[in-house]
């Protein structure tokens, strides 16, 4: 009997136990759910950041690559041949219009010329005495113009050797930097033989192109500034020149513009990066890239009303590093979400963290 009470007792201890155990599971499961009930009440409306949209000065930029020309440049050559007599030129250096780079021997052409004056004295004193004798009509009018006519000519040759030992000394014709030389004195050169370059550098051309959907927004005498790749430097040109035809290949207009080189720091063939402005907006509305969401028509963003989120379909235009102009969708005052927007849905609260906003120049 002792032995049976035992058993009882400790069959009843054991369902005591397992039923507090119970009622403190329940007890505390139902106060977990209490807690995670009002945690989810308190965090079920997100946290967004906003801003409020006002009217910006917007510069619409268009950035290109472009090349840097000389203003002028050649190759200087002779226009005849023979053996160099001298060179009047130091490599590298700037000379004048008119200076004398180099002389070919002419002693040739010197005595080509000497026999060719010669003759054209003796034809002018034949025309000369022919045209006594036709005033006493002692010959035919016939034979006076066949005597005038070896004047002329003899006048013509003499020209034309003239003009050949002219161009026996080679004159710069214009300005510039002579380049290195490829000839030494007692070189035999002729027209093919390149002798040096003459560059003009105090004024440089850029040539560049625009894409065709842009042809009208830009003409002669627009301004814009460019850099080049070894400097941050900003050089102001002027365009002067636009091609009459969109090329077909490239959907592209060439333009050339001019700048000047104050202390030579631009050099021919230098890539330029082109700030070419298209237009000023003074009340463009500009949103961050990151409220903006694509979708399958365009873009959409979400502004705030009544504290909630609302969806909007909107076109946009020219972009910055980190902004974009919007062109219809929003209006002045309209509070944009710019952060956390990929989570909302139309109609979900919201609660908005305004920022304020900044001028920004657009580089398409």
């Amino acid at each position: 009997l002792r032995k049976i009470m035992k058993i009882k007792y400790f069959v009843y201890t054991l369902l005591l136990f397992g039923l507090g155990s119970l009622v403190a599971y329940r007890i505390l499961q139902n106060s977990e759910v209490g807690k995670s009930g009002s945690s989810a009440s308190t965090s079920s409306v997100p946290i967004v950041s906003g801003m409020v949209l006002r009217p910006q000065e917007f510069n619409d930029n268009v950035s290109l690559s472009g090349t840097l020309e000389a203003n002028e440049q050649i190759e200087i050559r002779s226009e005849v041949s023979g053996v160099v007599e001298s060179i009047n030129f130091v490599e590298g250096t700037k000379v004048s219009q008119g200076q004398v780079l180099f002389r070919v021997n002419d002693i040739e052409l010197q005595a080509q010329l000497s026999k060719v004056r010669t003759a054209q004295k003796l034809a002018a004193e034949n025309e000369r005495r022919a045209k006594l004798l036709l005033e006493k009509q002692a010959i035919s009018q016939e034979e006076y113009d066949i005597a005038s006519a070896d004047f002329q000519s003899a006048s013509a040759e003499s020209e034309l050797i003239a003009a050949q030992l002219s161009k026996a000394t080679v004159r710069a014709p214009f300005s510039g930097i002579i380049g290195l030389r490829s000839i030494s004195k007692g070189t035999y050169v002729n027209p093919a033989t390149a002798v040096a370059k003459l560059v003009n550098t105090d004024q440089l051309k850029i040539t560049f192109s625009i894409p065709e959907k842009y042809a009208t927004q830009i003409k002669v005498g627009t301004s814009f500034t460019f850099t080049t790749a070894d400097s941050k430097e900003e050089y102001s040109a002027k365009i002067y020149a636009i091609e009459p035809e969109v090329e077909v290949a490239t959907r592209t207009l060439k333009m050339r513009a001019t700048a000047e080189n104050p202390g030579g720091k631009l050099f021919p063939g230098a890539f330029a990066n082109v700030i070419l402005p298209l237009e000023t907006v003074n009340d463009a509305l500009l949103v961050p890239s990151e409220s903006l969401i694509p979708v399958q028509n365009g873009k959409k963003i979400f502004i705030v009303v009544n504290g909630k989120a609302k969806e909007i379909d909107v076109e946009i235009g020219a972009r910055t590093g980190s902004s974009v102009r919007v062109v219809s969708g929003l209006k002045v005052g309209d509070t944009v979400l710019t952060y956390g927007v990929m989570a909302l849905k139309d109609g979900t609260p919201v609660k908005v963290l305004l920022k304020e906003t900044e001028s920004l120049t657009a580089e398409q």
